[in-house]
């Protein structure tokens, strides 16, 4: 199954919804006027593009509207569809820069973070690359122990030490593991909660100027992962991660399960990084590189 066919199937709650909204907008409308858009934007609303994103996605489909003389709600929804998927595009192009590639992933606990990892590495070692995985969460009992029963379906290495070690002593040890045998992408785990902010920007900063010494010419990436069904209160979520963590790209999980898919549209719109990879369900291969214009199509 293909990401369109995948991803509709994934984001069936939402469309739904939509439908029963949105749908009524474009049917019920004979002419582009002032109640039109009004509806439009609150229907956005309820699909959790959030308010700022719903109107800037009005503004500029009225913009569109008067530019393109549309004049019928068919011709609106197809210029919606666009505007969409340019605000999904923002930074989708970027291709890794350097070799290896290391993705240091971060996100509160109960997001599906160590089952990304499990599943993006399961996606890097069928495209051949020697992958190698970092138990850098060591607060958590069992997280290592999670960790290394994915790194064996994924058929990755894994580098873990006890629980309660220093996360920055993994990383390094995993590092060094990497370089011996010329690993094409590594993957760390962090932990999901300290209790602090300040705590939780001391570790990372700490493991990321382990990585800037010790693989000065790598590909560095901080993904942040975000649980679909948690919408707006996500979007909060990331803003504080993107403060403290430099977060550069996102990963949104179970969005089957919500009726507000909307989400990744405002967090790609609000926080200005792209969205790398949706989850739509369990299975392994249900973590997916993230396509805008299949994912509006399937999402209108």
């Amino acid at each position: 199954m293909g990401f369109f066919d995948k991803i509709k199937s994934g984001l069936t709650k939402t469309r739904d919804a939509l439908e029963s909204t949105l749908g009524s907008v474009f049917s019920g409308f004979s002419e582009i006027d002032e109640d039109f858009y009004e509806e439009l934007e609150e229907c956005l609303i309820l699909a959790d593009l959030g308010v700022d994103t719903a109107v800037k996605a009005t503004d500029l489909l009225r913009k569109a509207v008067r530019q393109q003389h549309l004049k019928t709600t068919d011709d609106a929804k197809q210029a919606l569809r666009d505007i969409l998927v340019d605000m999904l595009q923002v930074g989708q192009n970027a291709e890794p820069t350097g070799k290896p590639e290391v993705i240091l992933v971060i996100g509160v606990n109960g997001v599906g973070k160590t089952t990304t990892i499990g599943k993006l590495a399961a996606q890097f070692t069928g495209q051949g690359k020697q992958v190698l995985l970092v138990a850098g969460d060591t607060f958590r009992a069992a997280a290592a122990d999670q960790l290394e029963i994915w790194a064996n379906r994924a058929g990755a290495a894994l580098v873990r030490q006890n629980e309660g070690a220093d996360p920055a002593s993994v990383v390094f040890d995993g590092l060094q593991s990497a370089k011996a045998k010329n690993t094409d992408v590594i993957i760390i785990d962090t932990a999901g909660r300290l209790h602090n902010k300040q705590n939780l920007m001391n570790e990372l900063g700490k493991i990321s100027r382990i990585v800037e010494r010790e693989m000065p010419n790598a590909d560095k990436q901080v993904l942040l992962v975000l649980d679909g069904t948690t919408g707006q209160n996500g979007l909060i979520q990331a803003k504080q991660f993107k403060e403290i963590a430099g977060v550069t790209q996102v990963a949104i999980t179970k969005l089957d399960g919500t009726a507000k898919g909307g989400i990744v549209v405002a967090v790609a719109d609000v926080l200005q990084l792209p969205v790398k990879y949706v989850g739509v369900g369990e299975q392994i291969d249900d973590l997916m590189p993230f396509e805008p214009r299949a994912f509006v199509e399937a999402l209108l």
